[in-house]
């Protein structure tokens, strides 16, 4: 086994949404793994998309457009294609909490103006300290279950803050027996990856923490690090940068010093 693949050998269970998760596998196979994908999170479309239609028609009329995730960005152009409103005539400006939905938001013909340091929703808020948000109007279009960090943050530096359901996540009806078949079967993995703190709390009230036992835990950040903490787990990977590729080389790097 070559420096190159330090993953050789390794069974990883990756919990992100099924549509989501080839990125993060494809990166682990390249270093030697073996992937299981085990979402134990859906991506739906809102129950109800009165408030962002509303959003939609006076899109003029915002200062500013905050994407916490790609997901968020992806459902907001198919409803304004749906309702047939043009993106391209957004004068406002647009932050991005990391580089995905970065390229997410580029997709649209748009460009990032601002995007923290880290990709969590506290250095969100610390990126917009330098800006006047007084009586400035911002649309926040995401999960209809989400941290309120970011929006009672910039409600208290005087924004005006719509906050709008984008889409909605649900636990995959599956998850129980997927759980029974790949954790306590004849090969369970050597690790699992948790890229927010809803794939954590859907795996355990579902799986169980138990089911995790041997299994080494890695974790996109410290929010999600915090979620796993609280489920009486403990976390031996950390990315930095919180992004897929800070996940990657986390997990390899742990790798190569338990060799």
């Amino acid at each position: 086994m070559g420096p190159e693949r330090p993953l050789e050998g390794l069974t990883i269970a990756v919990t992100r949404a099924r549509e989501q998760a080839g990125d993060l596998a494809e990166k682990l196979e390249a270093l030697g793994a073996r992937v299981i994908e085990f979402p134990t999170i859906e991506i739906r479309p809102a129950e109800d998309y009165r408030a962002l239609d509303a959003a939609l028609s006076r899109l003029s009329t915002y200062d500013w457009i905050i994407f916490t995730s790609a997901n968020g960005v992806r459902f907001f152009r198919e409803r304004a294609e749906l309702r047939g409103i043009a993106l391209n005539g957004f004068a406002g400006r647009v932050c991005a909490i990391g580089p995905a939905t970065r390229r997410a938001v580029e997709s649209l013909g748009w460009t990032v103006d601002l995007m923290p340091e880290q990709y969590v929703a506290e250095s969100l808020v610390a990126a917009f300290a330098g800006e006047d948000l007084a009586g400035r109007r911002i649309l926040l279009p995401r999960a209809a279950v989400a941290r309120d960090v970011v929006p009672s943050e910039l409600v208290r530096l005087g924004a005006a803050v719509d906050v709008v359901e984008a889409y909605r996540t649900a636990v995959p009806k599956d998850i129980a027996q997927r759980t029974r078949e790949v954790f306590f079967g004849p090969c369970p993995p050597d690790w699992i990856t948790f890229t927010s703190s809803s794939t954590v709390t859907n795996f355990v009230q579902a799986a169980g923490a138990a089911a995790l036992e041997h299994v080494r835990i890695a974790s996109i950040g410290p929010v999600t690090t915090a979620a796993i903490r609280r489920c009486g787990l403990s976390v031996a990977a950390e990315a930095d940068p919180y992004t897929m590729d800070g996940l990657v080389q986390a997990i390899a790097s742990a790798a190569r010093q338990a060799k």
